[in-house]
């Protein structure tokens, strides 16, 4: 059989992917695959010119493309002519019946009897003797990100601008497309965006983002650092870098040649949108603002401004909402509501929706209400349409039953964007979730939340306020609660959250000591999850809302729960490795206990937080971070041992925590490469963690231990101490760092040789199942990067080709720095040695 594999032909193409039709072929590629690391690969190797001609980022592609079973018949035709390029130059295969071959294709290499085909393979000739072929295993995809909200049943005209939005992106066609729809609040710029949006859904095959950038809300604009890890882990970074810079990079990376629609709603200025842009020239930017954003014109925006509704319009919305009959039998009365209203679809819609639960009542009685409300003139209706907008929520909010109005007044004072049933729960004082779920239904029905609809990854229904309603619900509160019962209310919400983050530390670091917690009042809520899994799916979902209560609470002074939040988020920091949330938690919870005068937090949070700071390549900072928890816990250690009863728990506390200052210091510097350094402060932790009992902490100094030996160039006597540490870390039923060990040992026995060699690698296979099980993307990397170093140490290149291909994709995906590192590796390997040619059996 002479056929070509997708690896091996991927790999010849340097030169191929720089003909002039390459571009087209690999968008359809990245349009084709499934995965979104995969589509991002390939977008980024057709986006730069060294790029396409570097042959370590075309194996990279080959290795995802090869195991993306979703390309496999684009893959073959595009291979097909690039083949056909490679053997005739001249002839230009995208164009059929322009140029013929001036000589016959060759095949790239011959696979004979006996071999055994894994993946995606293209057949360039025929098929002979005993050849096996497998598909590739493949692990279930996301489809590429469809986020944008559904429009609203009552989209009513608006038939001028779409026709503008049309204009302006086909003037566009061959530029970074920006739109910039501004008008007053409330008058529909969201609602828009996302019809238009939505009709041209075909033009995007690779996903419409959606990202609320707050530009209005009382605590302030959303971050854009949060919001492009949102859009990254959208297109498959799970754990894309922390600073600003890398993250802003990683994303024009991500979406170079891609075919995107990103909704920025509700943008502020346009320094806030600016990092937000995709790099592709095929990417559409729709911005929503109240104001102009005319900074953005230097960036190429066309600029779209919205205007109220005509009354016409305003009256015909009406009546898709209330019914055309009740519209017909009070036209003047329906004019009058339409005006009250100022023309703006918020208001209009608030009004119409108290109005269709309940059918009896005449729409005049509607438009009385609205009359009483504040009447400014209407230039001043159409700069901010806040007044209008107050109107017509003033006269639903005296319609709606005390309690229900109760609720609607605390549900605007819950610190997070997002609301679900038990976020509601806990802020409205209502017990079982279903009843909060009622009562947020309710208030949808009469316009004054908007259901998103069920979390894809939790499952948890979602209801948000409109900026403009928010602010009306907080007024009102201010208005009508006691100061103690709003802060009360807060407090709640902020307690919850720190609840179910305590019960998610309790599931996915069961052996992580779990340090006390201050409620105001007992949480009533039930956690959101039952098991590790569902933690974790949870952990991520909300990790933008747990840090919005956590700055919360940092101002308004709940310091002791600044710092206990930050502690029960540690699952999310060492599974998910969010670093820029991981340090802001850490500063502020390490502030946070200081005010407080709390010594046990302060601790935790300079011991956590120092390892956030290592993590990042800041060895020095957090070297000084370690070094302060070890001074204070030396301190306390002193103070207590001239104790009458000898010091007792205490002692040994600040004994434990004067051990892991000494093994975080000991991580920083084996991570600096100061190994004889590490190798002493870990000795010393390990001689405290022995004495106080501290079996988890005692296998954890092990395996740093033993991976410093490695480090050091001497295998054999990492594996006692790492063989000891796994033993231990099983029996604590702490299965991650367990699999760390076993990783260890296996590296181990793979740089030993010899007879080592086999199960060592056996063994690397167990911790990769092991780290897949939990998520540790990092770690999957670190051991497939382990495999290719066993297989290149015995001299199988293209097996560690594969290996190390895979291991960069893990590290792509986690934004680990240790990507940069490899590809240089793979740079320097040397290319596979060629099969030897088969000479088919003889058919005569």
């Amino acid at each position: 059989m002479e056929q070509v594999t997708a690896v091996a032909l991927m790999a010849a193409l340097p030169r191929a992917a720089a003909l002039p039709h390459h571009r087209d072929a690999l968008r359809a590629l990245a349009r084709t695959s499934a995965a979104p690391a995969t589509a991002a690969l390939v977008r980024a190797w057709a986006a730069t010119e060294a790029g396409r001609r570097d042959p370590e980022v075309v194996r990279s592609v080959a290795e995802a493309l090869a195991a993306d079973a979703a390309v496999r018949a684009p893959l073959a035709r595009a291979l097909t002519a690039w083949l056909a390029e490679l053997a005739d130059p001249g002839r230009d295969v995208t164009r059929p019946g322009r140029g013929a071959p001036r000589r016959p294709a060759t095949t790239a290499n011959t696979i004979g009897p006996g071999a055994h085909v894994t993946g995606p393979v293209l057949q360039a000739h025929g098929i002979h003797g005993d050849v096996h072929i497998h598909p590739a295993s493949r692990s279930s995809v996301a489809p590429p990100p469809r986020q944008l909200p559904p429009v609203p049943a009552h989209f009513t005209n608006r038939s001028v601008e779409l026709a503008a939005l049309d204009g302006h992106v086909g003037a566009a066609r061959n530029a970074a497309r920006i739109v910039v729809i501004s008008g007053p609040a409330g008058v529909g710029k969201t609602a828009l965006a996302r019809r238009w949006l939505l009709a041209h859904a075909d033009a995007f095959p690779d996903g419409q983002l959606y990202a609320d950038l707050r530009g209005h809300a009382e605590e302030g604009p959303a971050r854009p650092n949060e919001l492009l890890g949102e859009f990254l882990r959208a297109l498959g970074h799970e754990q894309p870098p922390a600073e600003l810079r890398e993250r802003a990079a990683l994303w024009r990376t991500a979406t170079a040649g891609s075919r995107i629609a990103v909704l920025l709603d509700n943008a502020l200025s346009a320094a806030q949108v600016r990092p937000l842009l995709p790099a592709a020239h095929g990417a559409l930017t729709v911005v929503t603002s109240r104001g102009r954003l005319t900074g953005l014109g230097m960036d190429g925006a066309a600029f779209q401004p919205l205007d109220v509704l005509a009354a016409e319009d305003a009256v015909r919305l009406l009546s898709r909402r209330v019914g055309a009959d009740r519209v017909h039998r009070e036209p003047d009365a329906a004019l009058k509501v339409a005006r009250a209203c100022a023309g703006l679809p918020l208001a209009v819609c608030v009004a119409a929706a108290r109005l269709a639960t309940r059918p009896r009542q005449p729409l005049a009685a509607m438009a009385g209400a609205l009359g009483r409300g504040a009447a400014p003139a209407l230039d001043a209706l159409r700069i901010e349409g806040e007044y209008a907008v107050r109107g017509a929520l003033d006269a639903s909010y005296r319609q709606l039953e005390p309690e229900l109005a109760r609720c609607y007044r605390c549900l605007g004072l819950a610190p997070v964007a997002v609301l679900t049933a038990q976020v509601a729960a806990a802020a409205c004082r209502l017990g079982p979730p279903e009843g909060a779920l009622d009562a947020m239904d309710e208030l949808a029905e009469v316009n004054l939340l908007e259901d998103l609809g069920p979390d894809p990854r939790t499952g948890l229904g979602r209801y948000r306020f409109h900026d403009l309603v928010r602010a009306h619900a907080q007024r009102l509160a201010e208005a009508e609660e006691t100061a103690a019962e709003a802060a009360a209310a807060v407090r709640r919400v902020v307690d919850y959250h720190l609840a179910a983050a305590t019960a998610a530390e309790a599931l996915l670091s069961p052996s992580h000591r779990t340090l006390r917690r201050d409620y105001a009042e007992p949480v009533a809520q039930e956690p959101p999850f039952a098991d590790a899994p569902g933690a974790l799916r949870w952990l991520d979902a909300e990790r933008t809302q747990l840090m919005a209560v956590l700055r919360t609470a940092d101002a308004k002074g709940m310091y002791a729960v600044v710092w206990q939040l930050a502690d029960a988020l540690w699952p999310m920091f060492l599974r998910l490795r969010p670093y820029d949330l991981w340090i802001e938690a850490h500063e502020r919870g390490l502030a946070a206990a200081r005010r407080a005068g709390d010594r046990e937090g302060e601790s935790r949070m300079l011991t956590s937080g120092g390892t956030g700071l290592r993590n990042v390549g800041r060895h020095d900072e957090a070297i000084a971070w370690f070094t302060q928890a070890l001074r204070a816990a030396r301190d306390e250690a002193a103070r207590l041992t001239g104790h009458p009863d000898g010091g007792g728990p205490a002692l040994a506390a600040a004994h434990r925590a004067e051990a892991q200052a000494l093994h975080g210091i000991g991580q920083s510097c084996r991570l600096a490469g100061r190994l004889a350094e590490a190798a002493d402060h870990f000795e010393r932790a390990l001689a405290l963690r022995e004495a106080v009992g501290h079996r988890r902490g005692t296998a954890l100094t092990r395996i740093c231990l033993g991976d410093v030996a490695l480090a050091a160039g001497r295998p054999d006597d990492a594996l006692e101490p790492l063989a000891r540490a796994r033993v231990d870390l099983l029996a604590e039923d702490d299965p991650y760092d367990a699999a760390r060990a076993l990783a260890f040992i296996g590296h181990c026995r793979t740089l030993i040789g010899g007879g080592e060699r086999v199960p060592g690698e056996e063994q690397l296979r167990t911790a990769l199942a092991e780290f897949e099980a939990t998520g540790a993307a990092h770690w999957q990397g670190r051991v497939l990067e382990m495999l290719g170093e066993s297989a290149e140490g015995r001299g199988d290149t293209g097996a560690a080709l594969q290996w190390y291909e895979r291991s960069l994709t893990r590290y792509t995906s986690a934004g680990a720095p240790d990507a940069d590192r490899l590809a240089r590796r793979i740079r320097r390997l040397p290319p596979p040695a060629p099969a030897a040619p088969q000479t088919p059996p003889d058919s005569s």
